[in-house]
């Protein structure tokens, strides 16, 4: 990254080859359209760029911030921008079963379940959301996730209890 803060586009180049693929995919968890997680993405590290000057990987207050933590902040911050201007819920495509009248029930019944789940998780607060993509889907510990949410640590586990039984909720008839 000190490279990338210095202006050097090579290091530029191989920053983004590095970290492309994991922000489109959260991006995509966030929104749910293709289209706008390639567009949060490529916005994402044009406020890398614009931004690198400013990264810090030491807190004011102490302690280190790592510059994954730094990207999907950046990230989240974009994707909340996108749900403010589009203030619509981009639902998953539930045609696949329909059309698709050879599969067999068991295939049927878990592309019920990943879509109700799927549909669950968007319909989750975003702050819930949020922190359950990035622990169980990114793998980020608590401690990365609370400093993405620019939360504590209890914080986060709060969010993520209050999520995980929501999903418990909504998905009992699948049990």
């Amino acid at each position: 990254m000190s490279r990338v803060q210095h202006r050097d586009r090579d290091a530029f180049a191989v920053l983004v080859s590095r970290h492309l693929d994991g922000i489109h995919a959260f991006n995509y968890r966030m929104t749910r359209n293709e289209e706008d997680a390639a567009d949060l993405a490529q916005e994402t590290f044009l406020r890398v760029w614009n931004s690198a000057a400013t990264w810090r990987p030491h807190r004011p207050a102490g302690g280190k911030i790592r510059f994954t933590t730094w990207l999907h902040r950046i990230a989240r911050n974009l994707c909340i921008d996108a749900h403010r201007r589009h203030r619509e819920t981009h639902e998953v495509d539930a045609n696949l079963a329909a059309e698709d009248g050879d599969a067999p029930e068991t295939a049927r019944a878990a592309l019920r379940l990943r879509q109700a789940l799927d549909q669950a998780i968007t319909d989750l607060p975003e702050r819930q959301r949020t922190a359950l993509v990035l622990c169980h889907r990114d793998g980020m510990t608590n401690r990365d996730a609370a400093a993405v949410l620019a939360v504590s640590v209890d914080a986060l586990e709060s969010l993520l209890a209050r999520a995980r039984r929501t999903l418990r909720l909504k998905l009992r008839e699948y049990r």
